[in-house]
Formats: C-alpha cells, structure tokens, sequence
C-alpha cells in the first residue's frame, strides 16, 4: 500500500513539476521578449497546428505537456492542442518502437496526418478557439516595468538584498532539484517502464530547467517575480495541476486494482474495439500497454490498436483536466468520434 501510494506521489510531483516549470520559463520569455515571440506564434494558427502535430509524435508525455503548457497561456489555439493529443500515444510509442518499429512509425505518420486534418477543420470551423480559458489565462504583458532589462539587478545584489518571495522561489527550485536528484521524482520508475535510457533523458530534462528556473529567479527583477511568477504561475496554476493529477492517479490506480482490463478482452473484434477507446480515454500511461501487447501478439489488428492510440494521450492531458475540464472533455469527444470512425473503417477494409 505504501509503495503503490509512494508511486502516486511520483507521477503526481513529475507532472506538476515539468508543468510548471515549463509555465515558468514560457512566462519569463514571453516577458523577456515583450511577448513578441507569442504574439508571432498566435498569428500564425497553421504554424500552431503544425507545431503542435510534431510535439504530439515525441514518443512519452514532455511535447503534450509543452502544448497543453502553451494553450493554458493563451499561445497556441485548441485546434492545435487537438493536433498534439490526437498525434501522441503517450508512453505507449516506446514500447511500439521497440516491439514492431516499422508498423510503429507507420501508426505514427498515420496519426501525424490525421492530427493536421483535424487541427485545419477545426481551425476553419471553430469560432472560439479558446475553449474552457478566461481572459486571465492570457497574460499579457504591457506593465512598464515588464519592458525593462530583467538583468539590471545582479543575482549577487539579489541575493544580498532577498525578498520573502525570491527566497521562496530559489527553496522551491532547490528542492525540485533535490526531489530529482533524489529519485523522488523519477519518471521512469513512475510508470515501471523501461524505456532504454528514456527516463534518464527526462530526468536530466528537468534538471536543466529548475536549474534555468533557478539562475531567472536569481538575476530577474523583484515584479517578474512577485506578479509574473508568483502570482500567476505558483498561485494560480501550481494547486490546480497538483490536486486534479494527484486525484485523477488516484482513483485510476485504486480502480486498477479491482479491475482486470484484459480479461474482458475477446475475439470479437468490434467488442476489442470499443474496450480500446473506453480505455482510451482514460488520462494515464499504462492501461493502454495491453492493446500494444495484443497488437505484437498478433490478437488485435492494426486498427483497433490505431483507435487507442487515437483516442488515449497517456498523462499529457491530466494538466489540461486541472486547467479546463470543458477543454478536455471537448477533446476526448471529438477524439471517441474518430477513434471509432477510423476503428470501424479499418475493421471493414480488413486492416
């Protein structure tokens, strides 16, 4: 019990952490740069789609993130947030790769593809492309004092001269440092994957940015700090992404136990369908293994394994749930509705 708690705790504190550290270094760029490099992103809605299909099809869950990160912000629109969730397959790419690499990388292209389509339709069809955000959740950032030089202190006058926040802010960095350093907050012995020196990948991935984190926390002005960091990001957002991760791992890991998804799988395929887009929408890696070992085994066709792989985001969606449930739930609709389309159609053409 206190290690399946334990294993909450670490996919709970690595999604927060990457999360808000992503939040954070977006926010100090976009302030750095008056909020030119956003601005440029959020007039070109294709680059957006685009952008968001290539982060989608980085195997794991660090490009959804990124996206997700960005539509919280207001940057990126939801028809590319949808090309980033219909375009990954979470976790589950790694062992794709690994298993049946060619067929692999052909599910890849097919749900790269798709992900543009969907993002241009929904670009052309939508007319608010900000489902689920508020005006807060677009900073803006026209305060006199975010055009100035946020080097103008020097991180030795900073520190000689801290405030409570800036203190906060460097003992909040060190001991997301400390957590990874430790092993706390570990990704790969998270989800008890192996994903051939994958996990070590994310681990120094996040070391780099608190360590970034850290040296912008030293050198930035005391007003980034106060109304950019603090309030927006670690007051806002930090509790939100927390607790719904927390609760969502929760209850998914706690229903796993009583529940033995593969035992209801059978030969018929239209069943074995629809069980792989009801597990689909569970905002988890790990449930969805079972389509990929049937798939390599030879149990399921490429279809049905298309469809999950569709329809599920592993854990790059759980940020989203804490930040706009109508966002998420609007995208797991339209995500079932393909799913099934290309489930059926697949089934129907003998693939």
């Amino acid at each position: 019990m206190l290690e399946t708690l334990y294993s909450i705790l670490q996919q709970t504190l690595t999604i927060t952490a990457f999360v808000l550290g992503m939040m954070m270094i977006i926010e100090f760029i976009n302030v750095k740069t008056d909020g030119l490099w956003s601005k440029k992103l959020q007039a070109s809605p294709w680059a957006q789609i685009l952008i968001g299909a290539f982060m989608g099809v980085i195997p794991g869950c660090l490009g959804t993130y990124t996206v997700v990160s960005l539509y919280i912000h207001g940057v990126v629109n939801f028809p590319a947030l949808m090309a980033a969730l219909i375009a990954t397959a979470g976790d589950e790419a790694f062992f794709m790769f690994s298993m049946f690499p060619g067929k692999a990388l052909t599910i890849t292209a097919i749900m790269f593809g798709l992900s543009i389509v969907v993002g241009g339709i929904l670009q052309l069809t939508m007319k608010n492309k900000f489902i689920g955000l508020s005006e807060k959740s677009f900073p803006l950032h026209d305060e006199p004092e975010c055009h100035h030089d946020h080097h103008e202190h020097t991180g030795r006058k900073n520190l000689k001269n801290m405030t409570f926040v800036r203190a906060l802010l460097i003992g909040l960095c060190l001991l997301v440092i400390g957590l990874i350093l430790g092993g706390v907050i570990d990704e790969g012995h998270e989800h008890g994957h192996e994903h051939g020196g994958d996990e070590e990948w994310i681990r120094y991935t996040l070391l780099a940015m608190f360590s970034v984190i850290l040296i912008i926390v030293i050198v930035a002005k005391e007003h980034f700090l106060e109304e950019h960091l603090w309030e927006h990001v670690i007051k806002v957002h930090l509790p939100k992404i927390f607790f719904w991760s927390l609760g969502v791992i929760l209850v998914i890991t706690l229903l796993n136990e009583y529940i033995d998804i593969q035992s209801f799988i059978t030969n018929n395929h239209y069943l074995v369908l629809l069980l792989a887009i009801l597990v689909g929408i569970i905002p988890q890696s790990g449930p969805h293994l079972v389509f990929v070992l049937l798939f390599a085994q030879g149990s399921i066709p490429l279809s049905v394994l298309l469809a999950n792989s569709i329809v599920q985001d592993g854990h790059g969606a759980l940020p989203l749930l804490a930040e706009s449930r109508k966002a998420f739930f609007l995208s797991k609709g339209i995500k079932i509705v393909i799913g099934i389309a290309v489930g059926v159609a697949g089934l129907l053409l003998g693939f």
